[in-house]
């Protein structure tokens, strides 16, 4: 059985599908058999692959809902050892539908099942929320990637993500936890660019991963035609990117999966380090005023924690 690993960060924009595709890509053209998995209702891995989401007969959406088998979904993409179950819109209603199902959390796990022998690896990527649909994923995976944008706001998204895997490894599934955080749209000149990395090192440790995607263009255009980096622009910086984030995959550099950076049963002592932390550095950033704005949207998260 291979592994099955979920790209997963409630934020927008942070190179979820862009992480899976490209990962996805290396790993299949490195001879291993790769399944994507397109759990998001905007489609963007299943059109990043070559596919018409708006010409789909049936997609992710009608296993979900036990309308038809998942194996029966699988496609083949334009990249060789890579196949794809794509996402069309009606998946945007699935998380209201499964509302009264028994197991729903439980679904697409339950579905990866008989698929898991044929693939070396599973990758899927998420919708930008923590709902059913991403609960789903994480309840299925054996570990997640979370992207995080090397901006200090954007560090604020993992106290929840990981309250919301402490609730799963509780309750659902006792093996999952974060195998890598990948810093995303890092600019080296940027001194808060390099103190969100500083951030994430103090507080995960080597969860960490080494590789650092900084912002290109190339990462906008290949999606327009369909292709993923490895292919649009082979030998340039941007697929050298990933190339690396996808070696640290195949060889496991990260396969000690764990709760978080620190020795935490549950997590919530690193979560709240790390909120910590960023109110200090945002209130340095931009004075007092600026540091409460910043941090008006984690109230609910630190409720959580004081609660956990």
């Amino acid at each position: 059985m291979g592994e099955t690993i979920a790209c997963a960060n409630q934020k927008g924009g942070v190179g979820k599908t862009t992480t899976v595709v490209n990962v996805g890509a290396y790993l299949a053209l490195a001879g291993d058999r790769v399944l994507v998995i397109d759990l998001d209702p905007q489609g963007n891995a299943t059109s990043g692959l070559g596919v018409d989401r708006l010409t789909l007969e049936r997609s992710v959406y009608e296993a979900v809902m036990d309308l038809t088998p998942l194996d029966t979904l699988v496609r083949s993409s334009p990249v060789p050892g890579l196949d794809l179950i794509p996402a069309a819109i009606a998946l945007a209603g699935a998380e209201v539908e499964l509302a009264a199902v028994d197991q729903r959390e439980r679904r697409l796990g339950r579905l990866i099942g008989p698929l898991a022998d044929r693939y070396d690896y599973v990758l899927i990527d998420t919708p930008p929320s923590l709902g059913l649909l991403t609960i789903n994923a994480l309840v299925a995976a054996t570990g997640v990637i979370v992207p995080v944008q090397c901006e200090y706001l954007s560090l604020r998204g993992l106290v929840q993500l990981e309250n919301t895997l402490a609730m799963i490894r509780e309750n659902l599934n006792p093996h999952v936890g974060i195998q890598g955080i990948l810093p995303t749209m890092f600019d080296r000149r940027l001194l808060h660019s390099r103190e969100a990395v500083e951030i994430l090192k103090e507080n995960f440790g080597d969860l960490v991963l080494n590789t650092r995607i900084r912002k290109t263009v190339r990462y906008a255009e290949a999606p327009v035609k369909g292709q993923s980096i490895m292919k649009y622009d082979p030998s340039g910086e941007a697929a050298d990117m990933y190339r690396d984030l996808a070696k640290e995959v195949l060889d496991g550099a990260k396969a000690a999966f764990s709760a978080g950076g620190k020795e935490s049963g549950d997590g919530a002592v690193d979560a709240r380090d790390l909120l910590v932390e960023v109110r200090q550095r945002t209130r340095q950033l931009g004075g007092e005023q600026a540091g409460e704005r910043a941090l008006a949207g984690p109230i609910l998260a630190e409720d959580a924690l004081d609660n956990a």
